[in-house]
């Protein structure tokens, strides 16, 4: 299995648009890794993971068939993670060859943005009930899509939604994708991440050395949260761990997150990156 981080930053990207603290001037000046665009993730290149406003960039830089995906996992309903309008292109008229149809699933603020970007005047003539299928989703809900068996998680986020985390399977192997959440799980949480043994988990770590109650997590945070896995008996010495979704708010440097994580043997996402496990 091989997941493709294709962006990695927080709703602001790094460098921040509107910014010019030295963490993105650093970023600016140096480029490369340094250089992020909004959270998505792509897995044997048809299971897609978030659909930020960079989704189009995504597809062009990395050379993505999004046509042919099949399978699209919302976490929640923040702009950085969720820009539905690009669907309508999934029609006919915008797009040529599409294959079979879209299934979305998301929670209920998900769908009802969906339904505000899409069931409008201008886009009537170009219904797409026939190739985007929205599933409104909830903590606990398991999912069989295209192959995949998915568990939704109840994340640790805004609490004005029912935001989610995702644990995917596939041909014996198992990940979770912890973007967006703290540390503050609910006992449902727990009792459905426990129950699995994973072959990669992924952490949010958008608060970089910075540490606030919940909603997000920062390395203090992961490292908490590793801890307690391995202690679970949810990974081992095989167990790919990775921190993703970043903000120069955590003021950390690439170069200083990819020291933080070489030490304790977790690997630090930047776009484009590709781990296989």
């Amino acid at each position: 299995m091989k997941i493709r981080y294709l962006g990695t930053a927080a709703a602001e990207g790094w460098p921040a648009l509107f910014c010019s603290c030295p963490i993105c001037t650093k970023a600016r000046a140096e480029g490369g890794k340094n250089l992020r665009t909004r959270t998505q993730a792509i897995v044997d290149g048809e299971l897609l993971l978030d659909f930020p406003p960079d989704t189009y960039c995504h597809a062009l830089k990395y050379g993505l068939e999004l046509a042919r995906i099949q399978t699209l996992l919302v976490t929640h309903s923040h702009m950085d993670h969720w820009f539905p309008t690009d669907l309508i292109h999934r029609h006919e008229h915008f797009g040529h060859g599409v294959t079979g149809v879209l299934d979305v699933y998301g929670n209920q603020a998900v769908k009802d943005a969906f339904d505000a970007h899409i069931l409008v005047d201008r886009f009537k003539p170009h219904p797409i009930g026939d190739v985007v299928h929205f599933h409104v989703t909830h903590g606990g809900d398991r999912i069989q899509s295209h192959g995949w068996e998915i568990i939704a998680v109840p994340a640790d986020h805004d609490k004005r939604e029912e935001c989610l985390v995702y644990i995917c399977k596939k041909d014996g192997k198992t990940f979770f994708y912890g973007h967006d959440t703290g540390l503050n799980l609910s006992e449902e949480a727990w009792k459905l991440i426990a129950a699995e043994h994973y072959d990669l988990v992924s952490l949010d770590a958008t608060m970089g050395t910075k540490r606030i109650d919940g909603y997000h997590m920062g390395l203090a945070d992961d490292e908490i949260m590793f801890a307690k896995l391995a202690e679970l008996g949810c990974t081992d010495d095989h167990t790919v761990k990775v921190i993703n979704h970043f903000s120069h708010n955590g003021e950390m440097t690439h170069d200083q997150l990819e020291a933080w994580g070489a030490q304790r043997g977790i690997h630090v996402a930047y776009d484009g990156m590709e781990i296989e496990f």
